[in-house]
């Protein structure tokens, strides 16, 4: 659905484009037709004289005048109201919004056109750039519904109005002096499963399971992936059967997330739709494994490296409030955010760790070899656009490479 709606929105704004290109080129000849009459009525003037050619003179000399005093007329009596049912909406989820254009005048708007903001958000049923005519005491309301393409705070709905006189000879825009700015909460994703990690995450089930089902038992089998220090050599001894240690009372988070919050640019259109999909991959894993009751523990950087453990699909509501605050900053460094976890024992425990980042990292695959060799399992989620088909192959069973492209839908990817 996301992936139509982006296409339709391409293809309006390269229509769009079509329009003013057009319109533009009409205004042109239109100007060169005034500019040879003017010309053609100097040399009337010139070689015949009399009432008709200085009438026909001033005529067309006055033209350019009266289109301009009109531009200035509308200009400064020329009013429109917008408003967004709420400013705080989610991404990709349509929000009530509308707009009025209203003529309290005695005269006329022949030519009023709005422009909207088509970046990063989507109004329903209006078409971009079309123009209008206001008669004396018109009002148009337009009563629609708003789409904001990416999380983050930006401006939405009508940017500039465009106001052409009535011979099109001359066109003013300016932007609307009150423009709405919407603070976009990302979406949540719920994917049906994870191909990446479908081959073990049955083993992780059934260890969740025994931990819910007999919080008592002291030694448990041993799954793949389990530190040798947990092993209990003297149960294993007696069992003939490898042993581990069960805590009691503790349970242990067997997921791991750490979210590179790096900001790599300055420009919105580069970065708005990158973080946005950071973001998405981040939640999708969380609420997946929120909604089958596995602990998960992430971390990213907040000036600082900031913890957050989700158990269950409440703390995941309370870790999604917290997630939609996130600041990408330039100054993050992943690499040494997760040196600390790594030297603070944050993932001692870890069964499986992801990496979501933008580009890849030597470092960061410095840190999934030494995990991998302590029995744990490491997937990189890449979120780019570029080829990574060199990285891809460095891929194994225990370090794990998967590249998601910005625009891409997350079912089947990740």
């Amino acid at each position: 659905m996301r992936s139509r709606m982006e296409m339709a929105m391409k293809d309006r704004e390269k229509e769009t484009e079509k329009k003013r290109s057009d319109a533009g080129s009409g205004m042109i000849l239109r100007r060169w037709v005034l500019l040879g009459l003017w010309i053609l009525s100097l040399i009337t003037i010139s070689f015949y004289g009399g009432a008709v050619s200085y009438g026909f003179f001033f005529g067309v000399t006055f033209v350019p005048v009266v289109a301009v005093v009109y531009l200035l007329c509308v200009y400064f009596r020329f009013k429109i109201y917008q408003r967004l049912e709420s400013r705080n909406v989610v991404c990709g989820q349509p929000v009530p919004y509308f707009f009025v254009l209203q003529n309290d005048d005695h005269f006329a708007f022949t030519s009023v056109g709005v422009r909207l903001f088509s970046s990063f958000s989507f109004v329903e049923k209006l078409p971009d750039g079309i123009s209008y005519e206001l008669l004396p005491g018109d009002q148009y309301t337009f009563e629609t519904k708003l789409v904001c393409k990416y999380r983050g705070e930006y401006e939405v709905g009508v940017k500039e109005i465009v106001i052409t006189d009535f011979l099109r000879l001359f066109q003013v825009s300016y932007r609307v002096p009150e423009t709405i700015k919407a603070l976009v909460m990302p979406r949540v994703v719920r994917v049906d499963e994870l191909r990446c990690i479908a081959d073990v995450q049955a083993l992780l089930q059934r260890e969740i399971d025994r931990v819910q089902t007999e919080p008592d038992v002291v030694v448990r089998e041993y799954v793949p992936g389990d530190a040798l220090k947990q092993i209990h050599w003297k149960a294993t001894a007696r069992a003939q059967a490898l042993k581990v240690r069960t805590r009691t009372g503790e349970e242990k988070a067997g997921i791991a997330i750490l979210c590179d919050t790096k900001r790599y640019s300055a420009d919105k259109r580069e970065h708005l739709p990158l973080e946005n999909k950071m973001l998405e991959v981040l939640l999708a894993l969380t609420v997946y494994f929120a909604n089958q009751n596995m602990a998960c523990e992430i971390c990213y950087g907040q000036r600082g490296m900031v913890r957050c453990h989700v158990q269950d699909l409440k703390d995941f509501d309370v870790f999604y409030r917290q997630a939609a605050g996130i600041d990408f900053a330039k100054e993050e460094s992943v690499e040494e955010m997760g040196r600390k976890a790594l030297t603070g024992g944050v993932w001692q425990d870890c069964r499986i760790l992801f990496f979501v980042l933008h580009e890849w990292s030597d470092v960061v695959w410095e840190m999934a070899e030494q995990i991998c060799a302590g029995g744990g399992i490491t997937v990189l989620c890449l979120v780019t656009d570029q080829n990574m088909d060199e990285y891809l192959r460095l891929g194994s069973v225990r370090k794990r490479i998967v590249v998601i492209p910005v625009e891409a839908e997350l079912e089947g990817k990740l």
